[in-house]
């Protein structure tokens, strides 16, 4: 694993890596891969090849179905950043989610031949990403009183120029014991975003629980969300809605110590049905 153990896109957790390669076959299972990607302008192969593509397109030569299919992996969720609304440093170009079948699976893939060849685009096209192993999390039920709607139903429904979104939220909290779970004061925003979130629509597809970072840039993120929308006015509605605004100053800020937030158009998103089959 010489090519992968020091990579240009990111820094390795040997730690956790240490703990997808040993955990029992008794004690492993399913994990999902969350994958963060941006892109070089211009795809930097080591070998000093002339290169005149993008990163994305070098990424597009990567793309490793293959290798998944050997070990029983598949992407559930890929597409791309329309827009990113909070995060500092860098912008994500890409959101992927691949579920595994076991963590030791991820490890046996790296030293596959067809993945090992197919990585030199990886390494060429991507100038950082994140890769979060996760585990699905319980998601909060319909508050009493709130009824679901029909995407026909809401006010900002999909259209041919504004179709579903998903709105995927990367978050780090203050308190460090909160990986898995969620504090009290994002318990609070969660609970009064909530009328406004289900009257436009909103659909959880998975809110995840980070169990490592396996590449990265050294920080530790404690949870990943996924909520999808009808639309991309959809979901600005509910980010304009004013009782939203004051929970989030008030108990959202508080909660949460870092965080990626980004309205992604999917190409790919069986998600929600991978995690309801589990």
């Amino acid at each position: 694993m010489s090519e992968q153990a020091l990579p240009r896109y990111g820094t390795i957790d040997a730690a956790y890596g240490t703990t997808l390669a040993t955990t029992a076959p008794e004690d492993d299972g399913a994990v999902y891969m969350v994958n963060l990607m941006k892109y070089r302008d211009v795809a930097d192969y080591t070998d000093n090849r002339d290169s005149t593509i993008s990163g994305r397109a070098a990424d597009d030569l990567y793309s490793p179905l293959d290798s998944l299919a050997a070990v029983g992996a598949r992407p559930v969720l890929f597409g791309d950043v329309d827009e990113q609304l909070l995060g500092d440093g860098t912008t994500w170009d890409r959101v992927g989610v691949v579920r595994y079948p076991t963590r030791r699976s991820f490890i046996d893939m790296q030293a596959l031949p067809t993945f090992r060849e197919s990585h030199k685009h990886k390494d060429a096209g991507m100038a950082s990403t994140i890769v979060m192993g996760s585990q699905p999390m319980a998601v909060p039920a319909t508050p009493a009183g709130v009824a679901a709607v029909e995407w026909t139903d809401v006010p900002h429904p999909s259209t041919d120029d504004d179709g579903p979104v998903v709105v995927v939220h990367v978050v780090r909290f203050h308190d460090e014991h909160g990986a898995r779970s969620t504090p009290s004061e994002m318990e609070l925003y969660q609970s009064a975003a909530a009328k406004a979130a289900i009257t436009h629509g909103v659909r959880i597809n998975a809110w995840l629980a980070v169990e490592g970072t396996i590449i990265g840039d050294g920080r530790a993120w404690h949870q990943v969300r996924f909520n999808e929308f009808p639309s991309k006015a959809a979901f600005m509605a509910v980010a304009a809605d004013p009782g939203r605004l004051a929970a989030q100053k008030e108990h959202r800020e508080a909660a949460i110590a870092d965080t990626y937030t980004m309205i992604v158009r999917c190409a790919v998103n069986s998600l929600a049905d991978s995690i309801a089959r589990t």
